[in-house]
């Protein structure tokens, strides 16, 4: 996804929550494969003392990881580089995005192959790289999919799970013409194996993400499913690595639990099938694996993130998604209905701050408050609590506030319409004046009053007020 999409955000939000909530579809698709991934998330934690005890874990560990964060990353850069790991830093996905087309500029390189990442997509790299001339693919099956289908990714995990099998094969069947057309899942999956197989081999240069980075030895994790990670950092002979700053732990032991509920939360796996640990590049006893071995270490709002005391628990987040599969706003409108690259509860808090509220903010708004996204949250980050953070960040003047474009969605009709509240409620006199002038003057309220009416009936005074009808009984309500 361009990055720049967040310059539309709030001016277009609703707009795509109509067009999604008109789309059966998107409903359909969507609740067939949340449905199964929480079922399966359920099952993985039947113990719910071992649950409790394990999230206050992995928060108490990502908590010391943002608490240390400085001197981590220092450290994580030391050891890198002793490694033969070359460290770049960049303020923004601007310059993340020139640092990459720098390393591959000189080299030779025409063809890029691409393991899953959000880092990517929320700097725009792919775009960036195919304007430079560069032949950039997806490897991640999802992320090849919705590639083919020139679409964002509409979810963390599963980028693809806003089609259905008939979408995907119709989709192959107009990309691929020679493959004999099917829907079965298995043919589709072994077809794009195929295909992509080729692509491993013939790449100049491979990218990924990373899930976390261990500064205690200097080792890049990467969490995934179906090898292509693997293929895609140690194929080609050079493997560059983009991450927030966030990403990083204090140790190696810290590793173990962070992954053991992060597979769990996604995909309601105990484990995944591959866990990769990069620490170097090629030795020269080693027989495969990339000669350069590069991480980009991306800031782009974090480090104000970072200084907030509340807002700070959104960088706990691993990117396990279970917010997201547990949220009712989501499951009915989908990824692509936020316009941005997180979407969901997280992406509510995570966009409105690294965006700013005059861009991302109206994305609190598609929240119900239920406060399911914190119960499932395997590093207990306060989503609801942060949600109305935002949305009081984007009405009140706060002069010491972190976050960008604070106040900047106050709208002055609805101030007004609190001051006379706040007025008429703290004048017994007053009070009285307007529910009497109410009460004769009902037959002229308003039934239409904007959103509010569109699927309720407008409040209507009664015809006599509690204070009237106190007195016509006897009763003293003095």
């Amino acid at each position: 996804m361009d990055h720049k999409l967040g310059e539309e955000v709030n001016s277009r939000f609703g707009k795509r929550i109509g067009e999604a909530l008109a789309d059966p579809q998107i409903r359909r698709n969507f609740r067939n494969a949340l449905d199964g991934v929480m079922a399966k998330r359920a099952e993985q934690f039947p113990d719910p003392d071992e649950l409790w005890q394990l999230r206050n874990l992995d928060k108490a560990i990502r908590a010391n990881s943002l608490h240390k964060l400085p001197q981590l990353l220092e450290q994580l850069e030391q050891q890198l580089t002793d490694n033969g790991i070359q460290v770049h830093w960049a303020v923004d996905g601007e310059e993340a995005n020139k640092i990459v087309s720098d390393i591959l500029d000189g080299r030779g390189v025409k063809k890029i192959i691409k393991g899953k990442s959000m880092v990517t997509e929320e700097t725009g790299l792919n775009h960036h790289l195919e304007q430079l001339g560069y032949e950039v693919i997806e490897s991640d099956l999802g992320e090849y999919i919705i590639q083919l289908a020139e679409e964002p990714p509409s979810h963390i995990v599963a980028p693809a799970i806003h089609k259905s099998r008939l979408e995907i094969a119709d989709l192959f069947a107009e990309k691929f013409p020679d493959i004999p057309y099917t829907d079965d899942v298995d043919e589709m999956t072994h077809s794009a194996r195929l295909i992509l197989r080729k692509e491993f081999a013939s790449a100049d240069a491979g990218i990924s993400g990373v899930n976390f980075a261990v500064a205690e030895t200097g080792t890049l994790c990467l969490v995934e499913n179906e090898g292509n990670g693997r293929l895609s950092t140690t194929a080609p002979p050079i493997h560059i690595a983009v991450t927030g700053i966030e990403k990083v732990v204090e140790k190696l032991s810290d590793v173990p639990p962070l992954l053991s509920i992060l597979t769990r939360s996604a995909t309601g796996q105990p484990i995944t099938t591959y866990f990769n640990m990069i620490s170097s590049p090629r030795k020269e006893h080693e027989l495969d694996g990339p000669e350069e071995v590069h991480l980009v270490l991306l800031d782009n709002g974090r480090s104000a993130i970072r200084e907030d005391d509340e807002l700070d628990a959104t960088l706990r987040c691993i990117r396990c998604g279970a917010c997201i599969n547990h949220c009712p706003v989501y499951v009915r409108v989908g990824g692509h209905a936020y316009g941005t690259v997180y979407p969901g509860p997280i992406g509510s808090v995570l966009e409105p701050q690294r965006l700013g509220i005059h861009e991302a903010g109206k994305l609190a708004t598609a929240c119900s408050l239920c406060g399911r996204c914190g119960e499932v949250c395997p590093v207990k980050i306060p989503l609801p609590q942060l949600i109305n953070r935002i949305r009081a960040e984007s009405n009140e003047a706060a002069s010491d506030s972190t976050v960008r474009g604070h106040n900047s969605l106050r709208n002055q009709k609805e101030v007004l319409t609190w001051k006379l509240w706040s007025a008429l409620y703290c004048s017994p006199l007053l009070y009285g004046l307007f529910t009497r002038t109410a009460t004769v003057l009902r037959v002229l309220a308003p039934s239409k009053l904007g959103a509010w009416t569109r699927y309720r009936k407008a409040p209507k005074p009664a015809a006599r007020s509690l204070h009237a009808m106190a007195a016509r009984k006897g009763v003293d309500h003095e």
